[in-house]
């Protein structure tokens, strides 16, 4: 069991491995919720797992929502049933590969973090402005990660719209295929037992949508979800023990110029790619096709495509 936490440690350690640790969070709220809603059933207090579920689930009803509005945030990465989550993480897994390789890992959780928002308050506001959706408010919940999901794979089939999924009896298909037609299976069910679900999913895929279109002009939603995080894990990481030396001065110089080093190289990588970075990527393309492409030289020509 040790060895098992372990794992899980080394994989939040580290650093561009996004995708893994969204999937892990998952994983690792729904088997506490598992190990508690048994743990309480033996116990006969069903009543206190229903009050736990309540806490992270968004509820139907406004008012509702305003005495617990952390459940907009917590909705997206909890799960009651087996299938829903393993549904869930392999749509995530999916298309958030392509997120992370032609964007990067903080795009990826931008837009997962934005499409389970943006799917949250598209549900709250059809539950409470629809007539139709009006009456059931009262009893509606919704949790899952389908929103944040949907949000990855519309920015995905954006982004990428000709990528081809080898599917199993259907064999090679595009990606913005699939994904319209998960989009039009979710309209189709908005008026079914699981509307407020597939509601979300639609406000996900929306901000999938936007959020790459906008990326792709320049604007980048995002820049909040990155200083939430980065503050965040700043946070969290310990602050490495000080030492006193008594070469004080050659040490800070030292480190000065290699912090400088250091900056101007992550700049560097980080900035706009020259013409002649660009056409040697065009080259490679022509030779060896788009597939041949490292991380780093897809990332490139997205942002060479920015600057047009």
């Amino acid at each position: 069991m040790s060895g098992l936490f372990d794992d899980f440690r080394s994989e939040f350690n580290k650093p561009n491995n996004t995708l893994v640790q969204l999937i892990l969070v998952n994983v690792v709220i729904f088997l506490v919720l598992l190990v508690t809603k048994v743990s309480l059933t033996m116990a006969e207090n069903t009543g206190a797992y229903v009050f736990i579920t309540n806490q992270l689930m968004v509820p139907g009803e406004i008012h509702a929502f305003l005495r617990k509005p952390w459940t907009l945030f917590t909705y997206f990465f909890s799960h009651e049933e087996i299938f829903h989550i393993l549904y869930n993480m392999l749509f995530l897994y999916w298309f958030g590969r392509l997120i992370d390789e032609y964007l990067g890992n903080r795009r990826l959780m931008g837009l997962y973090i934005m499409g389970g928002l943006a799917g949250g308050l598209l549900y709250l506001a059809m539950y409470n402005l629809v007539p139709f959706f009006q009456s059931q408010a009262d009893g509606a919940r919704m949790l899952g990660a389908s929103a944040a999901a949907f949000s990855v794979a519309v920015g995905a089939a954006t982004l990428l719209p000709n990528y081809t999924f080898h599917l199993l009896f259907f064999g090679p298909v595009r990606i913005k295929y699939i994904v319209f037609f998960f989009i039009i299976l979710s309209v189709a069910q908005t008026a079914g037992s699981n509307a407020g679900g597939h509601l979300a999913h639609l406000g996900g895929a929306l901000m999938g949508f936007v959020y790459v279109k906008l990326l792709q002009n320049g604007t980048d939603l995002g820049r909040p979800i990155y200083w939430l995080v980065d503050g965040w894990s700043n946070l969290l990481r310990p602050k490495p023990a000080v030492k006193v030396s008594y070469r004080q001065r050659s040490n800070a110089s030292t480190q000065a110029s290699s912090y400088v080093s250091a900056a101007g190289a992550s700049s560097a990588s980080a900035s706009t790619p020259d013409q002649d970075e660009v056409d040697m990527i065009l080259d490679k393309i022509s030779r060896s096709g788009y597939e041949s492409l490292t991380r780093e030289e897809k990332q490139k020509l997205f942002r060479a495509s920015q600057r047009n």
